[in-house]
């Protein structure tokens, strides 16, 4: 996993609102913080039983995710059912929130 904080600049609106399905929600300047320090660690992602569903410019992704996570040096790994909520603006699609709950 690539935890480019460039490229998840780029890829997440500015207003980002970021749900852990233990109930911890980040902002986009602490989502970014977090993979910048090492405190958040992303070492794999696998997402199945992707759905979309769009209506004009903001699309509904709903999938199933097993993560692999290191946490303030901790390592653990997530199945996850998750809700992302993305808003197209200009040519681009940005992530707008997204929440996870325990799959």
């Amino acid at each position: 996993v690539d935890n480019n904080t460039t490229s998840i600049n780029q890829q997440t609106d500015k207003m980002l609102s970021y749900g852990h399905s233990n109930g911890w929600f980040e902002s986009k300047a602490e989502m970014i913080k977090n993979l910048e320090t090492g405190y958040m660690d992303y070492l794999s992602f696998k997402e199945d039983s992707l759905q979309v569903w769009m209506n004009g410019d903001m699309a509904n992704a709903r999938f199933m995710a097993t993560i692999g996570l290191k946490m303030n040096g901790k390592e653990n790994e997530y199945r996850l059912k998750v809700l992302e909520v993305w808003v197209r603006k200009g040519k681009r699609w940005i992530l707008f929130s997204r929440q996870a709950v325990k799959g």
